[in-house]
């Protein structure tokens, strides 16, 4: 028997360590990439990244928030789970934040997390962590299941299972817990073949139905969104529309579902709603939800489509049977993959003519003048949209666009225009979970994992948040484009704040570092932008960098969002308390 790097081959079968076993499933299960933060808990891994280092790369992260954001951000992307890999107690923690990012955004992701040896199991012993009362569905948390793997032969099925529950139904963050002494054991088991996704198919008898509602209907509107959508499911959903001529918006920040260049699209139904087609949304007497959960911002906190009954009529496809009827009474609740919902949808018989043509129109006609900006705010240095138009010209049609929360993401999501799924690339990752310093570690798993343009937008606090991964981005090669909008503050905060309570600023103003020294200081270019017209040059000189590029806009703290200044915000609020 030869023994090389704690594995021999005797007979036919092989016999190695669990660690690396479980990256030899991970392999199997087409794994490019697994980003985490090492620690002394999973070292038998750690050494199989090692073995497989020619198929799977372990990316080093700096810490576990925005190791976790990369792995959703790369499930979102893949449509199959991001992996993050973390330690135990801190570890898992801190990687909270991106499985509940994956959880309320339906992303497939799959959390490892190295472990108290079994030994040491229920004594508090170091930094040990009851992960099932955490994470774990049952308590009301962030996960779709916890698990353990206690038998190391039995890794091929946990790993398995938890793809599979991953990418099924509802797609959602797995947690697979790993003991440190079970990952050192030697194992004859064999990886399980890769794992697809099971496609729920509509039932023909709610199909036919809702055909008879959209032939009843005047005024009809399809909301799209939500996890699971592929080229193929956004193109049969562009075919729907217009076999009935339909007006199609997208779910809060899902804004690539559908091309925002067809004529039947009405725009974004998130935050800073178009007023216009807020109240269009409003007066419909039809909509049709295809993927999106109709949660608190895609509702406009349940106002646009009153909880539990909605006021008009409503159908809901969703991927998930528990989700249906869970807040809204649907009309009629159909449970459906988006693969086989838009081609369920696209053969749906349609009349010759409908009587709402000149209502999807006016739809889209509201949707390009919203697109159109008010004069620049007298005084002001920067226009944004003037930057974001620069954006839209510059990038290329396939460039990821990332962002966390803030203000700051108003002027992307009014102003820039998403191709769509359905030319072939998804080209949006921002959390629905309304996290902060989600932005720049999405875009540096979007370099990695997809090789495409990357370009971030974020706030001077959001930056903050997970500026240390820019250390990630240049250990392994990657190029993100990010700007900062630096105002000197929590905007959103201050924003609120002057609404509630007006004139009295506390704890929203920011003190900032100079963060084009920052980026500099991790390898990245650094340039500052104080007009308008300098950010162009700078836009194009990143473009054609070998490396990531920071650019920082100076942006006036007037300026706080698409439609109103802090004055103007400040001087409503007194006024209706007056």
């Amino acid at each position: 028997m030869n023994k090389t790097d704690n594995s021999f081959v005797n007979s036919e079968i092989k016999h190695q360590i669990a660690g690396h076993l479980l990256v030899e499933c991970l392999v199997k299960q087409g794994v490019k990439h697994v980003f985490g933060v090492p620690g002394e808990s999973f070292l038998a891994v750690l050494d199989g990244f090692h073995a497989y280092a020619n198929q799977i790369e372990f990316v080093i992260c700096r810490q576990e928030g925005g190791a976790a954001f990369m792995a959703e951000a790369t499930g979102k992307l893949t449509q199959r789970p991001g992996v993050c890999m973390v330690t135990r107690g801190p570890g898992a923690t801190n990687a909270s934040i991106g499985v509940h990012a994956a959880f309320q955004d339906s992303t497939p992701m799959v959390l490892f997390v190295g472990d108290v040896g079994s030994d040491f199991r229920n004594r508090e012993a170091f930094q040990e962590l009851d992960y099932s009362s955490f994470f774990g569905p049952s308590t009301g948390g962030m996960s779709k299941r916890v698990e353990r793997v206690d038998d190391p032969e039995r890794i091929p099925e946990y790993v398995a299972r938890a793809f599979a529950t991953a990418m099924n139904g509802r797609p959602g963050p797995v947690v697979v817990v790993l003991p440190e002494d079970m990952l050192t054991k030697m194992v004859q088991a064999r990886p399980i073949p890769r794992v697809e996704a099971v496609q729920a198919w509509s039932d023909p008898g709610a199909l036919r139905t809702l055909r008879e509602m959209l032939l009843a209907s005047k005024r009809p509107f399809v909301i799209a969104g939500g996890g699971g959508w592929t080229a193929q499911a956004a193109q049969a959903l562009e075919r729907f529309s217009e076999n009935w001529k339909l007006p199609v918006g997208n779910a809060f920040r899902f804004q690539d579902t559908f091309d925002n260049f067809h004529p039947n699209y009405a725009g974004d139904v998130g935050i800073g709603l178009n007023p216009k087609l807020a109240k269009r949304i409003k007066e419909s007497d039809l909509i049709i939800a295809i993927g999106p959960r109709l949660g608190e911002m895609t509702t406009q906190g349940y106002t646009l489509i009153k909880a539990p009954i909605a006021e008009q009529k409503l159908v809901h496809f969703h991927s998930s049977p528990e989700e249906l009827n869970r807040v809204y009474k649907a009309d009629l609740a159909i449970v459906s993959s988006m693969n086989a919902a838009a081609r369920s949808l696209e053969v749906l018989t349609a009349p010759v003519e409908v009587p709402w043509e000149e209502w999807t129109r006016s739809a889209n006609e509201d949707f390009l003048a919203n697109q159109v900006p008010p004069p620049p705010a007298h005084g002001s240095l920067i226009d944004m949209p003037s930057v974001i138009d620069s954006v839209n010209r510059l990038l290329p049609k396939d460039a990821v666009l990332t962002n966390g929360a803030g203000n700051f993401a108003s002027w992307v999501h009014r102003y820039h225009r998403h191709h769509g799924i359905s030319k072939g690339h998804k080209t949006q990752l921002a959390p629905t979970v309304g996290s902060m310093g989600y932005g720049v570690p999405a875009g540096i798993a979007a370099n990695i994992t997809t090789g495409r343009i990357a370009f971030t937008i974020a706030g001077d606090g959001d930056f903050l948040m997970n500026g240390q991964e820019l250390a990630t981005a240049v250990q392994h090669g990657a190029k993100s484009i990010i700007v900062l909008l630096n105002n000197g503050m929590y905007g959103t905060i201050r924003m609120h704040q002057e609404r509630e309570y007006p004139r009295n600023e506390s704890g929203s103003k920011l003190v900032n570092p100079d963060f084009v020294a920052f980026a500099k200081a991790f390898g990245y270019a650094g340039i500052r932008v104080n007009r308008t017209e300098e950010f162009e040059p700078a836009l194009k000189a990143a473009l054609a960098r070998d490396c990531g590029t920071l650019i920082e806009i100076i942006l006036d703290p007037e300026i706080i969002t698409t439609r109103a200044s802090l004055s103007q915000i400040r001087e409503a609020a007194i006024k209706s308390k007056t």
